[in-house]
């Protein structure tokens, strides 16, 4: 059975992320209530505020790390990844902004394969890396 981590969220990521969706439900509405808009331009805009509301909201509620005996599952809104237990070779604290699978800037990053790396933010760090230490010496 897999231990799911949820991602840790930064206030910053939080408001960035409300700020995408009511600006897209703001621009929205104003090419819907406008008379002269046709009728294209009225669906293009739902879908615009569709995307600009989903996106953000899966992300938002869509991000965490599962962990089973053979391997960290990762989920982050419609994007996935699987890195083998068997293949990481380090996890150390990072703070850097490259783009990750990560909702805040308290991250570990996650060193595996031959040179790649990913860079995570669960919320109990401390937990997470104890039962992926264990995970890699019992494997």
């Amino acid at each position: 059975m897999a231990t799911v981590y949820k991602s840790k969220i930064d206030w910053w990521f939080a408001v960035t992320g409300l700020g995408v969706m009511a600006a897209s439900v703001l621009a929205s509405i104003n090419v819907i209530v406008t008379d002269s808009s046709p009728t294209w331009l009225w669906w293009t805009a739902l879908l615009t505020a569709g995307i600009g509301v989903g996106l953000p909201l899966w992300l938002l509620l869509g991000t965490d790390y599962a962990l089973d005996a053979k391997h960290l599952h990762i989920k982050s809104g419609p994007f996935r990844w699987q890195v083998a237990i068997a293949d990481i070779t380090r996890i150390t604290p990072s703070s850097s902004p490259l783009s990750s699978p990560a909702l805040s800037l308290d991250r570990l990053r996650i060193d595996y394969g031959r040179g790649a790396s990913i860079m995570i933010s669960p919320r109990d760090k401390e937990r997470f890396i104890r039962e992926i230490e264990a995970l890699r010496r019992d494997g």
